[in-house]
């Protein structure tokens, strides 16, 4: 589903904070092969999103206004099969990976991680992969 036009992954970027989400945008904005087609508030603004944007993979994070952050991903791999689901959230503790995981997230990074990593992780999961910081790694 990438851009049939650039080849650039598309993204849809899902935070409740837009300030969080400009910024993500214009970190994002300086990379050739990633291309931010939606932006969504809550869990409900995600689901319309994809509905009418096709993307690769969903920028997410759990802490979000309407569908709980688990629940969302469920729907996510349930409604938009073809979307990978990339975790972004402030949460650290390791339970919360293993459950975004379990819910069918390919991707988890928190909100501390450099930018970096970020741009990284999209690229890995759009490609197939799965995204694990080490150090969470190792701790599962």
């Amino acid at each position: 589903m990438s851009n049939p036009i650039t080849g650039a992954t598309t993204v849809v970027l899902a935070d409740d904070h837009q300030m969080l989400r400009e910024g993500l945008r214009r970190l994002l904005a300086s990379e050739f092969d990633i291309e931010v087609v939606a932006e969504a508030g809550s869990g409900f603004e995600v689901l319309e999103a994809l509905r009418t944007h096709e993307a690769d993979v969903v920028v997410l994070d759990l802490s979000m206004p309407g569908v709980p952050g688990m629940d969302l991903i469920k729907r996510l791999r349930a409604d938009f099969p073809n979307v990978k689901v990339l975790v972004l959230t402030m949460h650290t503790s390791d339970q919360f990976a293993m459950r975004a995981f379990r819910s069918g997230a390919t991707g988890f990074l928190t909100k501390d991680s450099a930018a970096e990593q970020l741009v990284h992780a999209i690229r890995k999961v759009a490609a197939g992969g799965a995204y694990v910081p080490a150090d969470l790694a190792e701790r599962m």
